[in-house]
This record gives C-alpha cells, sequence and structure tokens, in this order.
C-alpha cells in the first residue's frame, strides 16, 4: 500500500496549508525581546530619519534562548530578517557589514527553522499576517493584514497580501491531491477524477485572486519603493554589493566571510511547487530543451546549464515544508496513472484541464512581471539614457563656449580610456554581459516554466493546444537590453520582454 505524507507530520495545516496552523505571533511578549520589536514597529521612522543604522548598531546582545514553541520562533525570524534587510538597503549605499547584535540571534533563528539568513518568502508572507477579525475567514482579501512591512505602505502590503489569500484559498488542494494519490493506488478511477475536477476549479480562483495584484498595488510603487528592500545579496555588484555581505558574529576578523544568498521571492512558496509535484511537472534547467523539442529558451546555449532555479528555491524554504515536497515527489502517481488509464476519456479530460489551469496560472504570472518589471525597467532605461545624454550635451555646449572664448581644450589633462578605446566601453561590455542565475533571462524562464506544465499532458489535441506557445522562443529579438536588479538575482533581459520579480 502506498504511504502518503501526513501534512501534519511537516508543519503542514490541514487547514491553512504552509500557512501556519495559528495566526503568526504580532510580537515577542518577552520584554526581553522588546529592543527588536521596537526597532521593526518604527522601521519606516527610522528609515525616514536616516537612524536606523546606528540604533542596530547600538542594539544589546539578546540570546534566542528565552524563544520557546514554533511561533516564538518563526517571530523573530521575521522580525530580524526585516531589520536585516533594512539595514542593507535604507542608506545611500548598501552595507555589506552585519554587526553581532544583529547576526549572532539571526543565525541562530535561520539554523533553528532551517532557512538561510536572508528574508525569504515564509518571513515575509507565511509567517508576517493577521486576521482582521478573529472568528471570519482568512482564506479571502476581505480578512487580511499584514503585520510588518518596510514602507508602511498600502501597496507593499497588497503584494505580500495576494500571496497570503492565495496560499490560504489554496491549503484544501494539499489533502485533496494527496487523497487522489491514495485513490489512484487503489485504482479508484472515478475518485481520481473528482479530485481533478475540483483541483481544476480551485486553480481557476486562485488565477483570478493572482489578478487582482493590480488592484491596490501600483507598478512604480513597487519597482522603486518596495522592491530594492527584497533584494538578497547574490549578484548585487551594480547595487553596491559585489562580493555579498557578513554576517559578523563576533569573532575574529579574518574568519569572517562573505555570503551571496537570493532575495525573498515568491518562488519560494511550497504551494505552487506543491502542484507541480502532484501533476508530476517536471521543470529543467533553464535553456535545456524538453523531449523531442527543437527549441531553445535562451539566446544562448550553456554547455553547463544551471540546476533548475524552481528547484533551487527549495533551500529557501523552511526545511520541513522542503521535505515534505519531497516525499510527496517520490509517491506522486497521478500523472502515471492518467497515462495507464488512457481509455477513460473523462479522467484524461480532467487531468489535461489541472494542466490548463496551472499554465492559465503562470500566464498570469508573466503578464505581471511585465507590467511591474519590463516596463518600468524600460522606462527607468530610457530616463538614465535621456539624462546621460543630456550631461553629453551640456559637457559639449561648455566646450564650445570655452573655444569661442579662446580656451584651448588641449591645455586640459587626457582622460584616460579604455581598452576599448572609449571611455566607458568596459564597464558598458562589462554591464551588458551580466546576466541572471547561472546566465539566464528571467522571461525564458518563466515561459520554460509555464510551457513545461503542459508537457504532461495526455490527450493529443489537448497537448498541442497547452504546447502552441512554444514557437516563441524562435522569435527574433531586439538587441536591445534592459538590466534588472531582481529579488533573487540581476536579470538581464531584452528591452520590453524581461523583468527581474520572480513570483510563481
Amino acid at each position: 500500500m502506498l504511504r502518503i505524507p501526513k501534512p501534519e507530520d511537516y508543519d503542514v495545516s490541514p487547514e491553512n496549508g504552509f500557512l501556519s496552523a495559528e495566526p503568526p505571533l504580532q510580537a515577542l511578549s518577552d520584554p526581553y525581546y522588546e529592543p527588536w520589536e521596537f526597532i521593526v514597529k518604527n522601521l519606516q521612522g527610522l528609515i525616514l530619519s536616516k537612524r536606523l543604522q546606528e540604533v542596530v548598531d547600538r542594539l544589546p546582545h539578546l540570546s534566542t534562548d528565552r524563544l520557546f514553541g514554533e511561533p516564538e520562533w518563526r517571530r523573530a525570524y521575521s522580525v530580524l530578517a526585516f531589520i536585516a534587510h533594512a539595514y542593507i538597503w535604507a542608506g545611500e549605499r548598501p552595507m555589506e557589514w552585519i554587526p553581532p547584535p544583529l547576526t549572532v540571534p539571526f543565525m541562530a533563528t535561520c539554523k533553528h527553522l532551517q532557512l538561510p539568513p536572508v528574508a525569504t518568502y515564509a518571513g515575509l508572507v507565511l509567517w508576517n499576517w493577521k486576521p482582521i477579525f478573529e472568528d471570519e475567514r482568512v482564506d479571502t482579501l476581505a480578512n487580511l493584514d499584514m503585520i510588518d512591512t518596510f514602507t508602511g505602505s498600502l501597496d507593499e502590503k497588497w503584494f505580500y497580501l495576494i500571496s497570503v489569500a492565495i496560499e490560504s484559498r489554496g491549503a484544501p488542494l494539499i489533502p485533496l491531491m494527496l487523497h487522489a494519490m491514495e485513490a489512484a493506488s487503489r485504482n479508484d478511477r472515478a475518485t481520481v477524477t473528482n479530485c481533478l475536477h475540483s483541483f481544476a476549479e480551485r486553480l481557476d480562483e486562485l488565477g483570478s485572486m493572482l489578478v487582482r495584484m493590480y488592484d491596490n498595488c501600483d507598478p512604480h510603487v513597487f519597482y522603486h519603493r518596495i522592491r530594492p528592500f527584497l533584494a538578497g545579496s547574490k549578484n548585487m555588484a551594480d547595487a553596491g554589493l559585489p562580493n555579498g555581505v557578513i554576517f559578523d558574529n563576533g569573532g575574529p576578523m579574518h574568519k569572517q566571510r562573505y555570503v551571496q544568498y537570493s532575495g525573498g521571492s515568491n518562488a519560494q512558496s511550497s504551494l505552487i511547487q506543491f502542484f507541480d509535484v502532484a501533476l508530476s511537472v517536471e521543470h529543467r534547467p533553464t535553456g535545456k530543451k524538453g523531449p523531442g523539442s527543437d527549441q531553445e529558451y535562451g539566446r544562448k546555449k550553456m554547455a553547463n546549464p544551471e540546476p533548475s532555479f524552481i528547484h533551487e528555491m527549495r533551500k529557501y524554504m523552511p526545511g520541513p515544508h522542503a521535505r515534505f515536497l519531497r516525499d510527496v515527489e517520490r509517491v506522486a502517481n497521478i500523472r502515471s496513472f492518467v497515462e495507464e488509464n488512457k481509455h477513460d476519456r473523462s479522467l484524461s479530460i480532467a487531468y489535461d484541464a489541472c494542466l490548463a489551469m496551472l499554465r492559465a496560472f503562470r500566464d498570469k504570472h508573466i503578464q505581471i512581471v511585465s507590467r511591474y518589471i519590463v516596463i518600468k525597467a524600460g522606462e527607468a532605461a530610457k530616463k538614465k539614457a535621456q539624462a546621460e545624454a543630456a550631461a553629453e550635451k551640456k559637457k559639449q555646449e561648455t566646450a564650445n563656449e570655452r573655444a569661442s572664448h579662446g580656451f584651448d581644450e588641449t591645455d586640459l589633462p587626457v582622460r584616460p580610456k579604455s581598452a576599448a578605446g572609449k571611455p566607458g566601453d568596459a564597464k558598458e561590455k562589462e554591464r551588458k554581459n551580466l546576466r541572471g542565475t547561472g546566465g539566464t533571462s528571467l522571461i525564458p524562464f518563466l515561459r520554460q516554466a509555464r510551457d513545461e506544465t503542459g508537457e504532461p499532458a495526455v490527450d493529443a489535441w489537448a497537448r498541442r493546444v497547452l504546447n502552441k506557445g512554444q514557437d516563441i522562443g524562435r522569435r527574433e529579438r531586439r538587441e536591445s537590453k534592459v538590466e534588472v536588479q531582481g529579488l533573487a538575482s540581476v536579470w538581464q533581459v531584452d528591452e520590453g520582454e524581461g523583468g527581474g520579480l520572480c513570483l510563481y
């Protein structure tokens, strides 16, 4: 008999899924931790007054020994993650050194929760929500609020709230699909079919919930105000962290080491990855072709492609959640069960409908990325180019004016040129060569993840429909590029097509 993992054994709630079973703590009750709570409750004021770093530097060394129970550990992690990211990114230049009073307890909470020292999806979303009315359901945006934010803006709250609502609304799909796996092991086609019907319908609801992002989160506010605080320390050279960051544990300075971690991203959502696992959707390294496909998802084929970015993000999930996905992966049998029973048209159609809904969900995400990242990145690049052109024009006018008054420009010291012969050529070449994780462009990555969702389709007609967009990668692309500092990395993208936000 197939042994189906029990969600409760992996800190997965039967009611709330990967969200905490009970609403997260809004503050640590022990007055001992008041210095942490004071900072996070006054985060916006400390950032605006430019006093955050001095206040953090004066923090007392607090131990985590007085944290009792998982809710307190999660609250401590979330608070310290917010403080750490604000400390790094709130100044005119990013800080690459994190002081011991922040480092030591942050590292301890990360070790306990099996997370890297960075603000992950878990700290920003899963353990950072609260109901408005405690006696009402929490799987709706009408009864949800966030505990902490970097900016205090409604836009930032809404950005997180969409994810909280999706997690809560999608939670019942976890026991549903585990039940379907158990039914498949008993050769119960009717039960599997019914489960798949319910799964597809709920996925459609989640897609409708995702596009509500547009209601209260302004793209300009997100791109320029919220997004910088979510950045990690990996591939952030152009943002001012060429080596990453140092978490000073108080030991000898010569033993301190730079570390680099991806930033908070909805790609770290265990729920969306659970959908892939339940349907046995396989994700390859970005740029790698599928079986029998002549498509290439990137502009350049890599000799040694990086691991799948989606699987890489499991390292940023709480340990029990990542293990849950791994163990469900070992027993996932719905795809094989459907393939073995192709003669059952109702079963095949139900399975393919699930793939269609999941693919549609990813399509909606690509549209959000385009609106919140691609367009804004293009506008920023255009504005920068205009400013540079205006500066160059003013410089030329000044030179002409000097010449008209008889000033000889040859009297000025000669400015060194780059090796290419033009000032800045080397820097510009380096900028253009920067790429995303393992050389990946974001939109090709998202499109590949979307197209892979349709590959397991059982019915030949459904497979053709689901994969109809896979020739996009063969289109000719414009040479101009926009480079984006992403939440999880740096992404270099074709202007008008790329982006740096990695949601799902």
